[in-house]
């Protein structure tokens, strides 16, 4: 729980981590349930406890007061154990978009518009300045933070991303860089590659 400054209303930020990656675990329940074997069972129990967690915050009075971030793991193996990344090409280890690209739905009502979408270029790495200013505090300035804060791009749907260029790396080999709606491929597996995409 954090109290910004500006404002009498407290800001509630609780951090719940489920996730659907190997090894996979999944309650006996949901696994004679799914269809789609372990990995839909987990699926499956991952939606249940999100509809818990809400529940509970409605119980408790503190559902219109806290932003909730629902995102993913980058890219699913496609092994033949239940997971997608249709209609993206490549999978979890490539820096196809099949591999980066994750889904993020952020709830914050009355500061986030309903059915709001941002189609901007945005990082994981930029939850960390942003949730820090909406709780009203202050990014450390004696290190280099790597993200951005995007708050106006989730409260407001205003501005542009604030990268100018997001590189793609595999491990310490620079494979791709985006810019726009262009992403440049420069290398894979350890061999240059020329390759120009428009990602629209």
């Amino acid at each position: 729980r954090f109290i910004r400054d500006n404002q009498d209303d407290p800001f509630f930020l609780y951090f719940a981590h489920m996730h659907v990656h190997l090894p996979l675990y999944a309650p006996d329940r949901f696994m004679k349930q799914s269809d789609n074997g372990r990995y839909g069972a987990v699926v499956e129990c991952v939606d249940w406890s999100m509809d818990v967690l809400m529940h509970e915050l409605q119980q408790l009075g503190l559902d219109d007061n806290t932003l909730v971030i629902f995102t993913s793991d980058n890219g699913s193996r496609v092994n033949d154990e239940g997971g997608s990344n249709a209609p993206l090409r490549g999978t979890k280890g490539t820096t196809w978009e099949g591999g980066m690209r994750v889904p993020c739905i952020i709830r914050w009502p009355g500061q986030i518009p309903d059915n709001a979408v941002c189609h901007d270029v945005t990082s994981a790495m930029d939850f960390l300045p942003t949730l820090t200013r909406l709780a009203g505090g202050e990014v450390p300035n004696d290190r280099m933070i790597d993200g951005h804060d995007i708050s106006n791009l989730i409260c407001n749907n205003a501005g542009t991303s604030p990268y100018e260029a997001l590189a793609y790396y595999r491990q310490n080999e620079l494979q791709a860089v985006r810019v726009g709606q262009w992403k440049l491929h420069l290398a894979r597996k350890g061999e240059e590659v020329k390759e120009l995409y428009d990602l629209e």
